[in-house]
């Protein structure tokens, strides 16, 4: 990490303006850190207190200098691409770009949790949906990439609950629990977590780093 940074940790969130990004985008300003939201273009609509700059992953470059200028960058983008490419294909470009200068944080899915201590994946499951499971797979694919070449970076993984997404939105109420590798059920059998607390817990882990080259979960 470069020892000019400032002591408050400030981020730049590759996929800001999505659904999981803007909400990281959102807690990380209102807590009072710099943030910078990285799409592809400007939305029309932005939130308070957070830089928006147009940027793009495949750029090595581009990606160095968010690096080298923020203390996190923060994947936030789909597994799959529009134009036929894996981010499990481009994970050596971001390697290589935030190496020695910054932390890598990654939102996950959670197709690669497992039902149970020694049960299946949830994307191996028979009930998986099979047109989820291209991006399911693909988010996978990134993990065992950091697990297999990421010895040399300081990042983590945060996998949501299995019902999260603005398809299921929720409400903030400031409390998640955190698993491992095993999806988190409540008393009810849901595993769910809102968008907002999602954000409470990826930003919780920036701020007071407690996972170093690890994925874990979050859920009520």
């Amino acid at each position: 990490m470069s020892e000019q940074k400032p002591a408050t940790p400030s981020l730049a969130i590759i996929g800001g303006t999505g659904y999981a990004g803007g909400h990281i985008a959102a807690d990380a300003a209102a807590r009072g850190l710099r943030v910078t939201a990285v799409s592809r273009s400007v939305p029309t609509t932005t939130l308070p207190d957070v830089e928006y700059v147009r940027g793009d992953l495949g750029d090595s470059a581009f990606l160095g200098k968010l690096a080298a200028d923020h203390d996190v960058v923060v994947l936030a983008v789909h597994g799959t691409d529009p134009e036929g490419s894996d981010l499990a294909e481009r994970m050596p470009t971001v390697a290589d770009a935030v190496r020695d200068l910054a932390r890598l944080g990654v939102v996950g899915g959670a197709g690669s949790l497992t039902v149970s201590e020694d049960g299946p994946r949830v994307v191996d499951t028979p009930e998986f949906p099979e047109a989820f499971k291209p991006e399911a797979l693909a988010h996978a694919d990134v993990l065992t990439w950091l697990q297999a070449h990421g010895g040399d970076l300081d990042w983590f993984y945060v996998s949501p609950a299995l019902d999260f997404g603005s398809y299921a939105p929720g409400e903030a109420t400031g409390t998640y629990r955190v698993g491992g590798d095993v999806a988190v059920f409540d008393a009810d059998g849901k595993s769910e977590i809102s968008g907002a607390d999602y954000a409470k817990a990826f930003v919780d882990e920036i701020v007071t780093p407690a996972h170093h080259r690890q994925r874990f979960t979050v859920a009520y």
